[in-house]
């Protein structure tokens, strides 16, 4: 196994061995790619501050996330399509987060089914759904997912119209693919994963294909899923996908503290800080920088998460400490599914865990969950002042 210090050495690995198209998929935003970049980049703004002398010994990571007990907060975010990075990706990644003792999310476009991940794993993950006008699709889903045994629904709100994504249309990433000279030039290349994808039978949509009328292969998925994204979400309709789920729900993509509010009144449990890891409105706050609102109009009366930009256990150290229950990491264990399959995503969790376990350390604090503003030095002005 290639030695991996830090989450950039899966990352170049993950490069050299995944398909330029799916490569570009993940790690790219949407029209200038401006919130894409800041997402990362304003976790750097943010100062850690060093205590000394102080007691390190029996330090935990451990904490909770929804009631759930978690080896460090930290959970996997619903990725679409993770079974194109790595054959079966979804049932790797799942694997290695229930080793490791964190919560997977499986996304509804993902390429392996609810029940192909269930059958794999013993550990109950969570299910993500994005709000489709199809409602007979949309209560099959949800009881797949009860029958399967899921712990909490993640709802995603800020997919009701697809973001611009330019890289995707200059690869020629759709659905299905269509080839191209320069794709066929790039697979060549790459012969490990086309090996492990010779070796599966996985290579649709599995919550989808098979499971809607009319739709049987990737050529018919083609126009249903162009069409599928419902643009009529509104607050009444979360409370009515709230009250079929009957279990913990978990509102994904609020990026607004108006929005955290509602988000409180249709009852959510918890809701994910989050600007869809910059892929859908470009020219948006990063989620880091937002979090201080949120966390004023709601902070105290539901479970906050953050996700987008996280790429180290720093990151999820300033993220806790300004406030978060947890937090959750898309881009970076995909680069390890990319580069080593099950063992990289494990890779990349214990490099983040080790992270923030030591960065925890010369903070002067022993127990994850007493992270706080006291820990850092966060620049005047870091959410900006606006009119």
């Amino acid at each position: 196994m290639p030695k991996i210090a830090e989450i950039a050495d899966l990352k170049r690995l993950y490069k050299r061995r995944v398909p330029k198209m799916f490569y570009d998929y993940c790690e790219s935003g949407s029209w200038t790619e401006q919130t894409f970049e800041e997402n990362s980049s304003d976790f750097d703004l943010i100062r850690l501050r060093q205590r000394v002398a102080v007691d390190m010994t029996n330090r935990s990571t451990k904490s909770q996330m929804i009631g759930t007990d978690v080896a460090m907060p930290v959970a996997l975010a619903p990725v679409g399509s993770t079974g194109m990075q790595h054959a079966d990706g979804e049932i790797l990644a799942a694997k290695a987060a229930e080793k490791f003792g964190v919560p997977f999310t499986l996304s509804t476009m993902s390429v392996c089914s609810i029940e192909d991940v269930a059958e794999h794993t013993s550990t109950p993950f969570w299910f993500q759904l994005y709000v489709m006008n199809d409602r007979k699709f949309e209560k099959a889903a949800i009881e797949r997912a009860k029958a399967a045994g899921c712990s909490a629904l993640v709802l995603t709100l800020d997919l009701q119209i697809l973001g611009q994504r330019h890289r995707d249309v200059h690869n020629g990433l759709t659905v299905p693919i269509k080839p191209s000279l320069n794709n066929i030039a790039d697979l060549a290349t790459k012969w490990r994963w086309m090996y492990e994808m010779s070796k599966t039978k996985r290579h649709s949509f599995g919550n989808i294909v098979g499971h809607i009328d009319g739709i049987s292969d990737m050529s018919s998925l083609s126009v249903w899923a162009a069409e599928s994204f419902d643009p009529k979400l509104d607050w009444e309709r979360v409370k009515e996908i709230k009250k079929m789920w009957g279990g913990p729900m978990i509102l994904k993509g609020i990026l607004d503290a108006d929005d955290a509010k509602m988000a409180l009144q249709v009852g959510a449990d918890a809701i994910i800080v989050s600007n869809h890891g910059g892929r859908q409105l470009d020219g948006a706050l990063s989620s880091i920088k937002i979090l201080p609102s949120i966390m004023d109009a709601v902070g105290d009366k539901v479970e906050v998460h953050l996700d987008s930009g996280i790429r180290s256990g720093q990151d999820v150290l300033k993220a806790l400490a300004m406030g978060a229950k947890g937090t959750y990491i898309g881009r970076a264990f995909v680069y390890g599914l990319g580069a080593m399959g099950q063992d990289g995503v494990s890779e990349a969790l214990r490099v983040i865990h080790k992270e923030l376990d030591t960065t925890m350390a010369l903070c002067g604090e022993r127990d994850v969950q007493d992270l706080g503003r006291h820990n850092l030095l966060v620049p005047k002005g870091f959410e900006g002042e606006w009119v």
